[in-house]
């Protein structure tokens, strides 16, 4: 059974931009918490099948994942994919589907998390896992909101 979560922020900037900012890996350094590095797998535009690796310090250690873009909707759908079992977490599937709409001259960005795949005692542990990502993908979605206001 997968484990799930949900954070929602609202961003002042329309949709288009919310929907790019999201997807501008290159900006990322200017916002992503503990953010070391982006490495894209492929060239050319962010599409479905654009694929990276994203690493991160996060408790005093860095961690790197591979991500993939499965779903673009634009402006108003996102969905990436981190597939565990090709980084440092070693296992897990991981979806992020980003859905972004529109309220007046600001953004409403919902953030449905689902992590499927875990066994042992990271199974077990899976519904504190699930609010450690909430909290990093909350501290995420602050932090690309106060990007994009200045």
């Amino acid at each position: 059974m997968p484990i799930q979560f949900e954070v929602k922020r609202s961003i002042p900037v329309n949709k288009q931009i919310a929907y790019k900012a999201l997807l501008d890996l290159d900006s990322a350094q200017h916002w992503m918490q503990g953010l070391v590095g982006i490495e894209r797998l492929d060239a050319g535009p962010m599409d479905v099948g654009t694929e990276w690796k994203e690493t991160r310090k996060m408790y005093g250690t860095k961690a790197t994942e591979h991500f993939e873009v499965v779903e673009l909707q634009e402006p108003d759908k996102i969905v990436l994919r981190c597939d565990g079992t090709k980084g440092t977490t070693g296992k897990g599937k991981f979806l992020f589907t980003y859905v972004i709409e529109s309220s007046g001259d600001h953004s409403d960005i919902t953030l449905h998390g689902e992590i499927k795949g875990l066994t042992g005692l990271t199974k077990l542990f899976g519904k504190m896992m699930a609010g450690t990502f909430k909290k990093a993908c909350a501290k995420d979605l602050d932090a690309l909101k106060s990007y994009l206001e200045k």
